[in-house]
Formats: C-alpha cells, structure tokens, sequence
C-alpha cells in the first residue's frame, strides 16, 4: 500500500494550505509510503511458494494464449515453446504442468485478463519479477513466429498490465534478439566489423552508450546485474524453474560488460 500517504497528505495539505499544500502534503505522504514499505516484513515461505506457483502457471498459459492469437498453433511455435522448458530444465512433472498450462491457453474460454489481473498482484512491488516474465514471453514469441502478426499487439498489452513501460519493452526485445544472433553466429571471438557491432550490442545489453562515461558504464552493468540476479529474482519469488532464464540473462550481461571493460581499458 505505497500510496495511503500520498493520498492523506494531499488532502490534509490541500485543505490546511490550498494547491501548495497539496504537493507539500504528496511529498511528505510519499516519504511516510517509502519508510512503511521499508519496514514490512519479507514475505514467507509460503507466501514466497504462492507467488512461484502463480508465476509458473501464467507463464505457460499466456505462451498458450499467444501462440494461439492468429487462430491456429503452428509446430514452430509448439518447438518453441518446448525449446523454453527445455531451457528452463524443467522436470518430468514440471513439464507436464507446463504444457497442460499451455494447453489450457490455447482454450476460447482462457481469460488473458484475469490471468494477468492475478500475476500483476503477484507480482506488486517486484517490478523485476514482471520483467522476468516479459522475457520469457518474448523468447518464446521470437522463436515461435518473430513477434509478427497479433502476437505484437498483444505482447504490448501483457506488458502495459504488468506495469513495464513500452520502453522497457523494446528494450527487452532488442537483447533478446541479440542473445539469439550470438547463439546463431556460435561463441567465437568476433573480429573487426563483427567486432564492432558486438560492441554496440554490449552497449544495448547495459542499457547504455558509448558516449557514457566509464563511472556511468560501470553503474549500468551493476544496475543490470543486479536486476537479473538469481538469488534476488528468487527472493522476491521466482520459482527454482525459472531461474535457468535468470542465470542466462545474467551471464549475457557479464559478456556484455567484460567486451566493453576491455575495450575501454577498465580494470
């Protein structure tokens, strides 16, 4: 509830002191929402499992319900969504949870909107866990049909539900579609030409330029570390079979960074 201070202190503020009242009061309630969500306690093992199961589930349902958005599922999009459970190394058990949650999103009465309703209060407060999602979706959807189609559309709309920003979006789009060049062109060291849009491509995994300085370099690959990190991403949720993803995008952002560390000549 990061917003009962807000509220209250735009009112009292408004009613004491008018229009600047108000923003006064927003300010100091915004401060009093930080300090009280700083002091609640983590959530619990269960709580913790809850929000895990929750996140498994929709994760396959709504791969079903997009792979099944032009009206039929086509064998390249079951590939893929078989190459991500493959990925994720889920289990014999966990595989057929998977796929009879895809499976059920394929379903005309499936309801995209009450699925997302239930992850996107999963996931309130863990912006990061939502963008876990949206990468997977987008892994799948780029294996599966190239997000082409209404398949686009409709991703836009599962990210506006769960409260990642249109760039944010394209961002995502744009470094998975490089982790997909590097798997294709293999693990060999890229040389001159090949070299150089390796380095532009590091620069989009940061999130950042090359007309950045190397301090601010250097807090873009901690702010990206630390935002795909296994153990964080776990603690806030994600379940044991998601976090092979985790680790994947992890290790893409420490390539990512050894490649412009040695070309800047950072330590």
């Amino acid at each position: 509830m990061k917003w009962i201070g807000k509220i209250a202190g735009g009112l009292l503020g408004a009613l004491a002191l008018g229009p600047i009242g108000a923003a006064l009061g927003v300010l100091l309630g915004h401060q009093f929402d930080e300090q009280s969500a700083a002091s609640e306690p983590p959530p619990t093992a269960e709580e913790l499992a809850a929000i895990g199961a929750r996140f498994f589930r929709a994760t396959f349902r709504v791969m079903g319900y997009l792979a099944k958005a032009d009206g039929r599922v086509s064998e390249l999009e079951i590939f893929a969504a078989r190459a991500v459970m493959e990925e994720l190394r889920l289990n014999s058990a966990q595989v057929r949870e998977a796929i009879a949650c895809f499976t059920a999103g394929k379903q005309p009465q499936f309801d995209l909107e009450a699925e997302l309703g239930a992850l996107a209060e999963a996931c309130q407060g863990r912006p990061d866990l939502s963008r876990v999602f949206l990468e997977i979706q987008v892994r799948a959807a780029l294996a599966g049909n190239n997000l082409e189609g209404p398949v686009r559309a409709l991703m836009n709309h599962v990210a506006a539900a769960l409260g990642v920003s249109a760039f944010e979006f394209v961002h995502i789009e744009t470094v998975l579609r490089i982790q997909r060049g590097a798997r294709a062109q293999g693990t060999g060291r890229p040389l001159g030409a090949a070299r150089d849009r390796a380095l532009d491509e590091a620069y989009r995994v940061l999130e950042t330029s090359s007309t950045a300085s190397d301090e601010e370099v250097a807090k873009a690959y901690r702010r990206q570390l630390q935002r795909h990190h296994p153990d964080k991403l776990k603690a806030n949720g994600l379940p044991e079979s998601m976090l092979a993803h985790a680790k994947q995008r992890t290790q893409q952002i420490i390539e990512a960074w050894e490649l412009v560390r040695e070309r800047r000549g950072l330590r």
